[in-house]
């Protein structure tokens, strides 16, 4: 049996049990304590904006959500819920709606000081990691045709001069002399050990050996002086006298 499709909606207003002006006006296709419960969720998930964190300081308790208005049709549910949020704010309530209202992306446009101040606000905040059945995406895989085309898309991308780092040797690298600790050593290298490892049980066939093996003939190893100090010296942090790079990169 197919679903049939909301054809209407309600206009919801929530505010604090103890008062009598409205905070926010939503719309929804279900019921308005159901949209409660979501919002509430939301906000406790640490999204900002100034009606998620206007719900974060009260209690779940005092706030309710009152049914305004029961409409028949989408287009004509968007249109209510601006008329709604026009008609409380035209009356003094305190609305922490962003936008205008209405269905879509209606009424925010975002100008230079919300940008900044956005970044500002999300600057160092740890992101919220899911893992396993607790990730939306867990047990999924992107079609290969999707695949495809972000392969593509970044084709070249951080190769040569688009690469960030690219020319950057010794101290002005990013990774100049970061060493990494013990145990992100151990845990890095037991999670390639055995079956972690991506050529876990797999052999290159004699073709491949061969052309690998051509390619190599004849090429001194490492390829260059330089490339040795980048290996040697630079990413080990080490510093020779009897190196010319290193003596170079003091002068």
């Amino acid at each position: 049996m197919v679903a049939e499709l909301p054809t209407g909606g309600v206009i919801y207003g929530v505010r604090l049990q103890s008062e009598g002006v409205y905070r926010y006006v939503g719309l929804t296709t279900k019921s308005a304590k159901v949209r409660l419960r979501q919002h509430v969720k939301v906000a406790r998930s640490g999204r900002k904006t100034p009606f998620y964190d206007w719900l974060r300081k009260h209690d779940g308790e005092d706030i309710v959500a009152d049914q305004l208005d029961l409409i028949e049709g989408l287009a004509e549910l968007g249109k209510a819920e601006i008329a709604w949020i026009e008609s409380l704010r035209r009356e003094g309530h305190p609305l922490l709606n962003l936008s205008q209202g209405g269905l879509g992306p209606m009424g925010i446009e975002w100008t230079a000081e919300m940008r900044e101040a956005a970044r500002i606000r999300s600057t160092g905040r740890r992101g919220v990691s899911r893992f396993a059945d607790a990730n939306p995406f867990f047990g999924r895989n992107h079609a290969a045709e999707q695949r495809a085309k972000w392969s593509e898309l970044r084709r070249g991308q951080n190769a040569g001069p688009e690469n960030p780092n690219y020319g950057k040797f010794g101290v002005s690298h990013p990774s100049f002399g970061h060493v990494m600790s013990e145990q992100a050593r151990e845990k890095l290298a037991e999670q390639r050990r055995g079956a972690g490892n991506p050529n876990y049980g797999r052999q290159a066939s004699d073709e491949t050996r061969a052309k690998m093996s051509a390619v190599r003939k004849g090429r001194p190893m490492p390829s260059s002086r330089r490339n040795a100090h980048t290996r040697h010296h630079t990413n080990k942090g080490v510093k020779k006298d009897t190196c010319q790079y290193c003596m170079e990169e003091l002068n």
